[in-house]
């Protein structure tokens, strides 16, 4: 059977474990499968993650054997340690590009198409933004037959330029509960915050700079997938 979130929802710990997971086998395949101390220490790193969690061994075991039950993840036993890789692709029902956009999600929250794209370079390199938003719109419309949608579009925030994206793997949300959300997502950080508090026109004068250079990556990554060519950095 397809995995339906509105029957056997994704705890929070359990959508950070598999996320993490599914980020390691990507960026660390020479470390992959992962032990349980390296899942815990995944799931617990302050960059690219948020929330940021603090999860303890019994708490990403426990997950573990919860994504172990609806065939998420498979445990492969060694005669040093026991690792963990996961299935999510295969249990879930969806191609691997979806997979990934799932995974950032699971692992950094709401997003746009856009920073989805570039998030996902290390994970899948997307031709161009509407590649992006076919795979989004295509797990929006999932059949109810599939488990139902694992994607939902949230309202655009005040100010924001485009709408964020967040995942259903944790169940579906409520109207208010999805405009929780956009707000969340497009409150400042906490460094931001206290920088607005000591120097508000400095603060904002970040804020633009900061907004223009991610229209920049953006546009110079949907420059570099036109002419084949890697981010800088990446190649």
């Amino acid at each position: 059977m397809p995995f339906d979130p509105r029957t056997q929802p994704l705890s929070a710990a359990e959508a950070r474990v598999l996320g993490t997971l599914m980020e390691k086998a990507r960026t660390v395949p020479d470390s992959y499968p992962l032990t349980l101390n390296a899942v815990v220490t995944g799931c617990n790193q302050k960059s690219s993650r948020d929330p940021v969690m603090a999860l303890a061994d019994a708490q990403a075991q426990e997950a573990l054997d919860g994504l172990r039950h609806r065939a998420m993840v498979v445990e492969i036993g060694g005669q040093r340690a026991t690792r963990w890789e996961h299935n999510f692709p295969r249990a879930a029902g969806v191609p691997d590009q979806s997979a990934a956009l799932l995974g950032l999600l699971m692992l950094r929250g709401p997003q746009t198409a856009g920073e989805l794209r570039i998030n996902a370079e290390r994970w899948h390199r997307f031709a161009d933004i509407s590649s992006v938003e076919a795979f989004l719109d295509e797990l929006q419309s999932r059949s109810e037959e599939k488990g139902g949608p694992l994607v939902a579009l949230l309202p655009r925030a005040p100010g924001a330029r485009e709408s964020r994206w967040t995942h259903l793997l944790c169940g579906p949300l409520s109207a208010d509960e999805l405009a929780a959300q956009a707000a969340h997502a497009a409150a400042p950080s906490p460094a931001t915050a206290a920088a607005r508090a000591a120097d508000p026109a400095l603060a904002e004068r970040v804020a633009a700079l900061e907004s223009e250079v991610a229209a920049l990556r953006g546009s110079l990554a949907s420059l570099c997938a036109q002419l084949g060519v890697s981010l800088p950095g990446q190649e």
